[in-house]
Parts: C-alpha cells; sequence; structure tokens
C-alpha cells in the first residue's frame, strides 16, 4: 500500500503572531506561525483579513520576531524553531514567497529545555538578537550586512548561567546605546541540593538585564533585581527619546514597571467581580502601541479582559505613575497585534480569530482604572480594584477567521442529498464549541438580489471610461429586450444610455475611446462619447449568432459561419476590416482582452460543431490565417482567451478555456508567438455545458465556470487554482465595483438578479456553524432521519440552570460587598436584567467547584438547527455514543450514550459509569429515555455489533444485550492493556485501539459466547483515532501526531478464521505476553499535529475513496491510494528531488521531520511535491528532465492527484 498524503486545509491554530510590514511600502501585515508553517496575512480595504502567502516550514515554529536594519524600508523575520538552526526570513513580494536570508546553526534538533529557540527577542534598533532556552542556555547573535548588503549574522555570544530556568525574554529598547535583553530568571541550583523543600519555598525569580557591548564583542550580565515569584511576562517600554525606557513585568495580580537604577511602579490588576478571592489573575498576551509622542499597551487576562496600561513620565524619563484601564473582553488569545492604522489582531486560542478596529481608546472619565498612585496596601495584601464586564465599547469586530482549532469529531456524509459529500466536525473547546458542516468550495457573500421581470439571457457591466473603476451601467439582456439599469448609490432602470432597448442583446463592450458597442442579432450599435449612433446591420438574411470583442477589435459570427473582422480607428470610428467563410456554423468565439500598452489582440478563438477549437491570427500581415486546431471530445459550448498572471509583476500567459457539452473544462497553453497549443488539461465540473467568463479577483483576471455549480479559476500563491463556489447555480455573469462594493460579481439566476463578492481565497472549504454549549466530545446520525446527535461535556463548567445564575451574579453585583468599586457607569450601563443579553465572549466561561461535570446530548438537523436537548445529572460526563438497533426487538434503531461520574482522568478514576438508552421519536428530531445501566467504570466507546451493543469500560470490553429495565452483561474480555479507546467492528471481528498500546484484534465466537485477542501491536502506540479499512486492516492516529497503517498478514488471518478455538490457542503460545498473532506496520508517515478523527470516504461524485482525517490544529487531510506502480515510482523520485530543490525554510530536513517517531513508510508527502509550481523556471526544467517529463506534465499530474479528492 503506497499512500499519498495531501493538506486539503491547512490549520487555523496561531502559535504566535507579529506585526511589521514584511512586503515593504507601508504595508500593515501580520505573519502569523501555525505549528509548522507561516502565513502571511493582510487587510483589505473593506477590513477582510486576506491570506498573502502561506507556506509549509517542516518543522516545529518555537517563536517568530520582527526586526529592521537600519536605513532599510521592510521589516525580516527572526525564527526559532525545532532544527536546532536560526533563521533569518524576508519576504518577497515579487516571487510572493518567503526567502532564507541567512541560517547559522547553534544546537541539537528538536524542542528541548536547554537548546535555545523556545524565546527570541530582537533589538529594537535590528542590530543583535538573543535566542534564549528553558534553562540554561542563552546566545546572542550580531546582524550585519556584507558588501552586497545582503544579511548575514555572527558566530554566537553565549549568555550562558546553569541551574537558571527563564520564563520570559525582551529586548530593552534604549536607543543606539548597547542592546540590552530582559530576562525573567530563577534560580534553582539550591533547590535542587535541598532534599527538606525549605529553598525551594524560598527560591525567588529574578529580573535580569545582558548587555552586548558592541564595542568588546562580548555579553555581561549587567543588573538583577527580584521580581514577584507570580511574573510570567515582560514587555519593553519604548526609550531613545520616544519614552522612559525599561520594561513592564507582568505577574500575579499585579504589573510592575521595573528598570535599571529606577523604582519600582505598582499598579493592581482590576479584576471581576464575580472571581474568587482565592484566584488570581494572569496576563497571557501583550502587545504596543506607539505613535509620535504617544505609547500604550494592551494587555489581557486569561478570563479575556483587556486592559490599557500608560505610563506618566517626566522629561527625566521618571516613571512616577502607571495606570490600568479595563479596555474590553473578547476571547482568550494567544497572541495580540496593534496595527498603527488604528486596529487590533487578536489570535484566539481556540475559535475563531478576529479582527478589529478602534472605536476609542479608553480615556472616557467613567471606565474603571487602577492606579500606581491609588495603591493601597492593607493587611491581606493590596486592596483590589473591581470591575463588571460589558459589551464591547473601544473595539467594533470587522472581520473574523474562521478556525477549525480543535477538531475533536468529524463525520464525511451526504445528509443533504447534495452533489458533493459534506464534512461535519465538531470544533472548538467549552462556550466557544460549535459544530461547523464543511462544503468544499470558496465562499460567498451575497450582497443583494432584486427580481427581474423575466428570465435574462445574459448580463455586462460597463464603466464610465476605461480608467475608472466603478461601473456606471448593468446590461441585462432578455429574449425580447435588453434592460439597462444605472449603478449609483442605487440601481435603477435609465432610457437613456444609447443602447437599443428593444432587442436582445448579445454583448456590450466599453471601448478604448470610452465608446459603448452593443451587439444583437440584427448587427451593432456604437454608442459614441457624444452620444452619436453608428449602426451596422447584417446583410441580407444573415443573423449575428456569435460575438467576441475586446477595448478595439470586434469580430461576428453570422450564421453560415462568416467571420466579420472589426477594429477601432484612431477618429474613433469602428471600421470593418476582413471577412471570412468558414463553411460551418460557429459554436463559440472568443478573443483575449488588450495587453497593457498593446494595440490589438493576437488570436482569436472558434468553437465549430465538428468538435474542434482552432485559433486564428488577428496580425493585419495575416488576418484570419489558422495558427492552431485542438480536438476536443464533445461540442464547445463555451471558449475563453484567459489571459492568467501569477504574481502581480510577473507576464501573463494566455489560456485556452474550452467549455465543452458534456460539462469537461479543457485548458491549454497558448504560444504568445506561434500560438501553438500545449499541455491540454481537462476536468470534469458538473453536469451543464461550462459558460465562461472573465470578472477579476484581488485585481487580477480571474476565470469564471458556470455549470451545476460556478466554479472560479484564480491565481493563487503563484499557480493556478480552480475551485467551486458554495452556491446556487448561475446563468449569467459579469465582473461588477462600485462605491459600496470595489471587487465584486453580478450574475443571473433564474429570474433574479444577484450581486456578489468572494469572501476568502485559497480555501478548500466553506463552513456554516451552530454553536454548542460544551466541548463537543462525539456524534453519530440516525440513518434513516439523517438527524445529527451531538454529545458534550466540559469539566468545572456549570449546568444551563447554574450557568444563568452565575452570568447574573457577574454583572448583578454579587461581590460589590467585598470591596468598593465605582459603579457610577463603570459597567457601561448593564445592570442585573442585561446581563442575560450580554455575549460568553464578554462574561466568559463561569468555572464552578473541582470534580464538576456539565453534559448534554443534543439533536440537531442536517442544517445544524437544534430539536432536542437532554441535560445530564451534574458531575455526569458523556464521552461516546452510537447507534444501535438490537436483534429481535421492536424499539428499532436506539441511541446509546456512555457517560461517567465524577470523572477525574490523572489519574484515571471515577464514582461510575452508566449507558443511557434512548428512543428516537418524531421522525429523529426528540428523544425518549428507556434506562441507565450502572457499568462501574468509565465509558470510553459504545458500538453495535450483531444486535447488540460494544461497551469499553476502562480496560473491558463488555458485550451487552437489551433488557427491560436495564442493559443486560452477556460476556467480557479483560485482557485490553490500558483502556478502551475506539471501537470498530467488521463481521465477528472487534478492532480495539488502545489509549497507550495500539490496536487489538478481538474474535467474537457465538456458540462460545466469548470474545478472544487474536493479535495485538508490537509498538506501544497512543491511539486518539481510528478507522476501518479491511477485514484485516486498520488506520489510525496518535497523540505523537503520526498517521499509520496496521494489518493483519493474510496467512494468520486465514489460520484464525478456521481456528476452532476462536482465536485463542494455547495458554502459552502469546507472543511477548501478548495475542499469538502481531500486526504489520504498513504505512507510517509524521503529520506534525495530533490525529484526532479519521474516516475513509470520497468527497465527490467519481473520486477516489481517501482516508480523510482532521487534526487538534484545525487542519483537513486526505491519503489517497495509488493504483499503479508506474504512479508511485514518478511521485517518489519526484519528493526526492524536491527534498533538495526545496529545502525546508526553516532549516529542518524533510525525511527526518517526517520520520519524527518511526521512519516514514510508504507515504509521499503531496504537499512538498505541490511546492514543484513555486520553483523557479531552471529548477523546475531540471527535475522534470530528470524525470524524463515536460514540466507541462509533472504539473498536471500534481493537479490530477488533488482532483481526484476535492
Amino acid at each position: 500500500m503506497f499512500l499519498y498524503n495531501l493538506t486539503l486545509q491547512p490549520g487555523g491554530s496561531v502559535s504566535q503572531a507579529v506585526y511589521g510590514d514584511f512586503s515593504g511600502g507601508k504595508q500593515h501585515e501580520v505573519v502569523v506561525a501555525r505549528g509548522k508553517s507561516l502565513e502571511l496575512l493582510r487587510p483589505d480595504e473593506q477590513g477582510r483579513v486576506q491570506s498573502v502567502c502561506s507556506v509549509e516550514a517542516f518543522g516545529a515554529v518555537r517563536q517568530l520576531a520582527r526586526f529592521r536594519l537600519h536605513g532599510t524600508e521592510k521589516d525580516l523575520l527572526a525564527c526559532g524553531s525545532d532544527s536546532g538552526r536560526v533563521s533569518v526570513l524576508e519576504y518577497d513580494a515579487d516571487r510572493a514567497q518567503f526567502v532564507k536570508l541567512h541560517q547559522e546553526t547553534f544546537g541539537k534538533s528538536g524542542c528541548r529545555r536547554i537548546v535555545p529557540g523556545q524565546m527570541v527577542a530582537t533589538d529594537p534598533k535590528g542590530r543583535a538578537c538573543m535566542l534564549g532556552a528553558l534553562e540554561k542556555q542563552k546566545m546572542v547573535y550580531v546582524f550585519n550586512r556584507d558588501s552586497s548588503a545582503r544579511v548575514t549574522i555572527s558566530s554566537p555570544l553565549e549568555a550562558h548561567k546553569s541551574n537558571t530556568l527563564c520564563f520570559d525574554l525582551c529586548a530593552v529598547d534604549n536607543g543606539f546605546d548597547n542592546p540590552i535583553f530582559a530576562a525573567i530568571e530563577l534560580d534553582h541550583a539550591e533547590v535542587d541540593a535541598d532534599p527538606t523543600g525549605a529553598a525551594a519555598r524560598a527560591a525567588q525569580k529574578q529580573l535580569v538585564y545582558y548587555e552586548l557591548d558592541l564595542g568588546l564583542n562580548h555579553v555581561t550580565r549587567q543588573w538583577a533585581d527580584p521580581v514577584d515569584n507570580g511574573a510570567n511576562m515582560v514587555l519593553a517600554v519604548p526609550g531613545g527619546g520616544d519614552g522612559p525606557s525599561g520594561v513592564i513585568v507582568c505577574a500575579e495580580n499585579f504589573v510592575i514597571y521595573k528598570h535599571k537604577g529606577h523604582a519600582d511602579v505598582r499598579a493592581v490588576i482590576p479584576r471581576r467581580e464575580d472571581l474568587p478571592p482565592e484566584r488570581g489573575c494572569l496576563i497571557v498576551a501583550g502587545a504596543l502601541h506607539r505613535q509620535k509622542g504617544l505609547f500604550f499597551f494592551i494587555l489581557q487576562s486569561e478570563y479575556g479582559d483587556l486592559y490599557k496600561v500608560s505610563l506618566v513620565y517626566d522629561a527625566n524619563d521618571t516613571v512616577s505613575e502607571m495606570r490600568i484601564l479595563y479596555f474590553d473582553t473578547i476571547p482568550t488569545c494567544i497572541s495580540l497585534c496593534v496595527f498603527k492604522n488604528g486596529h487590533l489582531f487578536a489570535a484566539s486560542e481556540f475559535g475563531n480569530h478576529a479582527f478589529y478596529s478602534f472605536a476609542g481608546i479608553g480615556d472616557e472619565d467613567n471606565d474603571v482604572m487602577s492606579s500606581s498612585a491609588q495603591l493601597t496596601e492593607t493587611d491581606g495584601g493590596f486592596e483590589p480594584v473591581f470591575f463588571r464586564p460589558r459589551p464591547l465599547k473601544n473595539l467594533a469586530l470587522l472581520d473574523e477567521m474562521e478556525s477549525l482549532c480543535p477538531v475533536t469529531a468529524m463525520k464525511v456524509e451526504n445528509l443533504h442529498n447534495e452533489d458533493t459529500k459534506q464534512v461535519y466536525a465538531l470544533c472548538g473547546r467549552g462556550h466557544r464549541s460549535s459544530l461547523r458542516v464543511l462544503r468544499p468550495g470558496l465562499s460567498v457573500a451575497e450582497l443583494a438580489r432584486s427580481p427581474l421581470p423575466g428570465t435574462p439571457t445574459g448580463v455586462w457591466t460597463v464603466r464610465k471610461s476605461v480608467d475608472e473603476a466603478e461601473d456606471k451601467y448593468i446590461v441585462v439582456s432578455f429574449t425580447n429586450g435588453t434592460l439597462v439599469l444605472a449603478v449609483g448609490d442605487t440601481v435603477g432602470e435609465v432610457s437613456n444610455s444609447g443602447l437599443n432597448n428593444g432587442v436582445q442583446t448579445l454583448l456590450v463592450q466599453l471601448l478604448s475611446d470610452g465608446s459603448m458597442l452593443q451587439v444583437h442579432a440584427g448587427g451593432l450599435r456604437h454608442v459614441r462619447t457624444d452620444g452619436r449612433l453608428s449602426e451596422w446591420a447584417a446583410p441580407g438574411r444573415k443573423r449575428v449568432s456569435k460575438v467576441a470583442a475586446n477595448a478595439a477589435q470586434v469580430v461576428v459570427a453570422m450564421s453560415g459561419g462568416e467571420l466579420v473582422y472589426f477594429e477601432l480607428d484612431t477618429l474613433g470610428t469602428l471600421a470593418e476590416v476582413e471577412r471570412r467563410d468558414l463553411a460551418g456554423d460557429v459554436a463559440a468565439l472568443d478573443m483575449p482582452p488588450l495587453a497593457e500598452g498593446s494595440k490589438r489582440a493576437a488570436f482569436l478563438a472558434v468553437g465549430a460543431y465538428d468538435s474542434t477549437v482552432r485559433l486564428f491570427s488577428l496580425d493585419p500581415n495575416q488576418m484570419f490565417a489558422p495558427v492552431a486546431t485542438q480536438a476536443v471530445p464533445a461540442l464547445p459550448e463555451s471558449v475563453c482567451l484567459f489571459p492568467f498572471q501569477a504574481s502581480a509583476n510577473a507576464p501573463p500567459t494566455l489560456f485556452l478555456n474550452v467549455g465543452l457539452a458534456n460539462g469537461v473544462l479543457l485548458r491549454a497553453e497558448v504560444d504568445p508567438n506561434s500560438g501553438d497549443l500545449s499541455d491540454p488539461r481537462t476536468r470534469f465540473l458538473g453536469t451543464r455545458a461550462p459558460q465562461l467568463s472573465r470578472v477579476v479577483v484581488r485585481g487580477r483576471p480571474a476565470l469564471m465556470a458556470l455549470s451545476a455549480r460556478p466554479w472560479c479559476g484564480y491565481s493563487w500563491q503563484g499557480r493556478f487554482q480552480l475551485a467551486p463556489l458554495s452556491y446556487d447555480a448561475l446563468d449569467a455573469i459579469a465582473p461588477f465595483a462600485s462605491g459600496q462594493c470595489a471587487e465584486g460579481i453580478v450574475a443571473t439566476a433564474g429570474d433574479e438578479l444577484r450581486i456578489l463578492t468572494l469572501e476568502r481565497l485559497g480555501e478548500a472549504f466553506n463552513s456554516t456553524t451552530t454553536p454548542l454549549p460544551y466541548t463537543p466530545r462525539a456524534m453519530c446520525h440516525h440513518p434513516k432521519h439523517k438527524t445529527l446527535v451531538v454529545v458534550a461535556a466540559d469539566y468545572r463548567a456549570p449546568t444551563a440552570e447554574r450557568r444563568t445564575q452565575l452570568r447574573k451574579e457577574a454583572v448583578g453585583g454579587g461581590g460589590a460587598e467585598a470591596a468598593p468599586m465605582d459603579t457610577d457607569g463603570a459597567d457601561g450601563g448593564a445592570d442585573g436584567g442585561a446581563a442575560e443579553l450580554l455575549a460568553d465572549d464578554q462574561l466568559g466561561e463561569p468555572r464552578v467547584e473541582a470534580g464538576k461535570w456539565a453534559s448534554c446530548v443534543r439533536v440537531l438537523t442536517s442544517d445544524g438547527e437544534e430539536t432536542y436537548t437532554a441535560a445530564l445529572d451534574e458531575g455526569e460526563a458523556a464521552l461516546c455514543a452510537c447507534v444501535v438497533k438490537f436483534a429481535g426487538r421492536e424499539e428499532g434503531t436506539l441511541l446509546a450514550v456512555g457517560t461517567t461520574t465524577g470523572l477525574q482522568w490523572s489519574p484515571r478514576r471515577c464514582a461510575g459509569g452508566h449507558v443511557r438508552l434512548y428512543r428516537f421519536a418524531d421522525e429523529g428530531k426528540q428523544l425518549e429515555l428507556l434506562h441507565k445501566t450502572e457499568v462501574g467504570g468509565v465509558v470510553g466507546a459504545v458500538c453495535a455489533f450483531q444486535g447488540k451493543l460494544l461497551v469499553g469500560v476502562d480496560s473491558s470490553l463488555r458485550l451487552y444485550d437489551m433488557g427491560k429495565k436495564k442493559l443486560l452483561r452477556k460476556c467480557e474480555n479483560r485482557a485490553i492493556p490500558s483502556f478502551v479507546k475506539t471501537l470498530h467492528v467488521q463481521g465477528e471481528r472487534v478492532y480495539v485501539g488502545d489509549a497507550q498500546e495500539s490496536f487489538h484484534y478481538v474474535l467474537y465466537r457465538a456458540a462460545e459466547n466469548q470474545l478472544h485477542v487474536f493479535a495485538d501491536d508490537l509498538t506501544p502506540r497512543y491511539v486518539t483515532a481510528a478507522e476501518y479499512l479491511d477485514y484485516d486492516t486498520l488506520a489510525g492516529g496518535d497523540k505523537f501526531g503520526n498517521l499509520f497503517v496496521l494489518r493483519l498478514p493474510a496467512e494468520m488471518s486465514g489460520s484464525v478464521d478456521e481456528d476452532p478455538t476462536g482465536g485463542s490457542g494455547a495458554p502459552g503460545e502469546g507472543k511477548l505476553n501478548g495475542a499469538p498473532n502481531k500486526l504489520e506496520c504498513a504505512t507510517m508517515f509524521h503529520v506534525g499535529d495530533v490525529v484526532t478523527a479519521v474516516q475513509r470516504a470520497e468527497l465527490q461524485p467519481g473520486g477516489t475513496q481517501s482516508l480523510l482525517y482532521a487534526t487538534v490544529g484545525g487542519s483537513l487531510m486526505a491519503a489517497t491510494p495509488f493504483e499503479r506502480r508506474e504512479e508511485v515510482d514518478f511521485f517518489s523520485h519526484l519528493e526526492m528531488h524536491m527534498r533538495t530543490a526545496a529545502s525546508p525554510l526553516l532549516g529542518n530536513d524533510h525525511l527526518q521531520f517526517r520520520s519524527k517517531f518511526a521512519p516514514v513508510k510508504d507515504v509521499i508527502d503531496g504537499d512538498l511535491c505541490e511546492m514543484y509550481a513555486s520553483l523557479g523556471p531552471e529548477k523546475q526544467r531540471a527535475i522534470a528532465e530528470q524525470l524524463e517529463a515536460t514540466v507541462g506534465e509533472v504539473l498536471k499530474r500534481l493537479e490530477a492527484r488533488r482532483e481526484l479528492i476535492v
């Protein structure tokens, strides 16, 4: 078995975000680290965050830090990773890629506690950086430039200190003085030597300054001062004339300003009224906003509350006061980035990431504020300052970036009876949990919809002039007339446009001199800028059947196959230039738009009824001379000459696109000089013949193909990408731009006119979201009624009734008597009655006492609409569920839910376990509890098996039948080593996934009523997900990020089936204290993220059945099997060459990464192979020659592999 692994949708989780100008030109951008990849994000004019570039690093990105060399105009990145190297990266806007400028090896690979790279801090002036490890080691590198202005790195300067833990690191801003780095450290030398624990209790954290002497080229430990033992974060304060310099230290309940030679300035962090006194408040994320004459910090606590921290200082840079203002509350974040233009990017810990604009900076008098000048010390400590959460006041949400992190369960089913299957994913944690219904395709936002007086035949837009960005008219054609709509603040019909409203329009085109051309069956109408009209009538009884035009040229095809060519002359007149009779009717016609600086297009594409597409020259010296012919397998219904531009500065490449009557799109490259066609590629789009049109996406030409559903072909990170739109079928389409919509699409569907816009490019799926109250644990669906059942549970979460009570107390003054608080408007006008109106993101997730669980069972329709919710008893956690049909019973399909009471995972223990049995009612929309059976342990998995129910209880596998008042235990096997995590069945076999000891194959003999373990694995694998492939084969994922396939050898499988003892054998025949037979590893592949769900399925009709799996980081991936050995050899050699040609960005070894825990076996990395398209032309040709293929053939094979999946 050989598999081809491919990422369908990258993970949405963010481990760090860094703000800067990485492209140059004063852009506002963010680089995010997504575990093992880097992505550059940039907000557009509408405030939507768009992905500009994404690259796989094939390694763990541990830390990012931006810096700018003095005198340059763009920011660079210093990256710490698990490669044991420090990397300096630059974003090349021309190539739309991250480029490795320099790389220096300093230690061993892997994420080790004594290997630097976990923390990276760069000097604000871009002169040096410090890399710190969690323990002992710190290294400083000096940045320089050589004679060619390329970045170089000096040899490392060591600043090691044994027996020292480092909690955080930053660079102090002290202008152009020697660079200084600040670290929060803890010396544990005496702790290790003291067995009594007294030294551990007396251990004290310190704030340490390290100075880099640029003259002497060495690092010294300049200053150390004790800080609170709760200190966890340090942020640099602007200096060098912009501020007092120094750092602020974030500790539990306090923020402290510290600097060498300066007294500490301390202020308490405002805390919620309902927060228990024993619980502290920690800062988890922070960002600095600075502009001329002003700076402040935005900090966030672990509860999601934002604070604005500002300093009051004098001309001598002496800080006299620190003020901490409650700012707003948003979901808890990993990173915060404050933009210079007044925006905030919040990379959430779980769920969607958010992009906000500042509506205020929190300078109102009634806002809750804590000041160091008002700090009051009492016998019990410093007096706290309280506030009440409120709706957003200083921030306004502009956009959300969808993230599936973490995916806890996944199902691929076609519950909507659509053309393609849907992916149902359970995502999130706590109150930010959700059910996502994913459909392949780009998401579309519908801006407007308006009825039309009939069914249109076409739609076009006309701009005010060639140089204008906005459209003037929308022209809609009907069989008996034409409707002209003027575009302004509103869209309305006009009659003075100059166009003929009484005929069916075939084409409307804006010409280069600002005049309009209307083509109809009777001829041409030329509307000049001064209002004069020119008409050209078709000769005799001939009628115009097809037309193609650009800003200077027009070609009409008349009945009978005669072509007439017109060209716009210098006087603004459309003059007839040439005619040609093709001796056959024309089925489709098109010419490319005018290239910048050219007077005419070079080629004309003509589709004929003899199933050919021909290219003719439009050169005046060789007018209508045939240059190329492409035979097609079906009638060409539509043709489009589309100039594809890989990047903003790349020259366009002309492609011939043909929509065939059988629903196939054919695409071939056109030689710009000779017109020869090469590298033809095909793709099935739907049951309708694709109708092709040109639109504009992100300022570049894009191709729209309207089939059974719309498709869009656009430039994405240097390559052409064709993706479906998740929208209804459309009949006609045209580009659209107005003051309210800078870049959109106007389309017709039936008798409606719609204005649409594409929300984000590069996404393989779009989703609809249904919120869930708790973390989802499992789901199943009713096979007949197709309703979904989701079980969810959270530790220390309140039940629904308790949650309502706590929410009222949070705003209703439940803690007012504990300490004074300014209630005059401090809560933004919220009272007890308004508490229920506040979103969970503003109130956070209330916590209850330890040992409590809140859980529920929800029934939802396939659209995500809730029809029933069953709340479980307090302390009872639902962990698994399945549908089961018991043999000989009249109840039909039932729902079994495994629950555990008083669950504690580490160490694992509980007060009891139960299996709840429910009956479906009201066509699967309601549940009725039949009975609840005590099982006496943690229920990890349930599964239907031969008319009975298999239940995994701790390390036991039990088989139950249904009784009147409870389930009846029929048999049990206690040979599972650790904990039953997954269950799958086929025939008489049961496939058990153990939480620590891989898979166990169990055979059930009905005659003996016994379960026998007949096969297991030699390697201990911590199974997190599993899927049945065939009678002898299972696929699974483990908690270390590996995807593997295990198989029972065929000869062993046959002997087990023939064994009359049921596979038990003699007691002494087990191998290595295990089963008598051992599984073999068929494939092994390190994904780099924990696999949480896996399923065998195909996403589209006619696609290849693949192994689809999701990860905790929110990525969706697929592993497809190869059918031919020749394909395996080709992609194996391509992967081998790509390991050298496209070495990982951060210095990792690709083969080592994919073999992190076990050698990679029989899996080809499709993500690495697809990077072939981003290589330079010379490298592409060199690799293609080694593969004995052309560049086009390699790209075609890569596209074909992806198209097999989605």
